[in-house]
């Protein structure tokens, strides 16, 4: 079976839980790309991480109450992400809205299930939604 490219978008300040996502994914078995950990010094970021969600199989977008407060470049991550949604099957899952904390779901994404972290079998729901996948 091939590994899943999965990327995970989130704002810096939630930079710490999303750190410990990425290695529960990664010590999971699945292949999780995050900047902190993938981005080396001297690349292009923006380019390298526009590369990587194009590539993607799934993009998992962590939501919190930071995420929403003000711009950053993860609004341009979820755009790229949505606009690429847009050309893969219905049937196939693509972006998975993940709650880190209880907060509001962006209107972008409403239309999509999400799971929920901070609840009891929430990381369970989401490592069978990437086995599925």
């Amino acid at each position: 079976m091939k590994q899943l490219n999965v990327f995970l978008i989130h704002a810096h300040s939630d930079r710490g839980t999303v750190h410990k996502l990425y290695t529960r994914l990664v010590k999971d078995g699945i292949h999780a790309w995050l900047d902190i950990e993938n981005l080396l010094p001297g690349q292009n970021w923006q380019r390298e991480i526009r590369k990587t969600i194009l590539k993607s199989d799934i993009v998992i977008v962590c939501l919190s109450n930071g995420f929403n407060e003000k711009q950053g470049y993860r609004h341009e991550e979820l755009k790229l992400a949505l606009e690429r949604e847009k050309l893969i099957g219905d049937d196939d899952i693509f972006i998975i809205p993940v709650r880190l904390e209880k907060c509001d779901m962006p209107e972008s994404l409403r239309h999509l299930h999400r799971v929920d972290l901070f609840k009891a079998g929430g990381y369970k729901k989401l490592i069978h939604a990437l086995r599925n996948r």
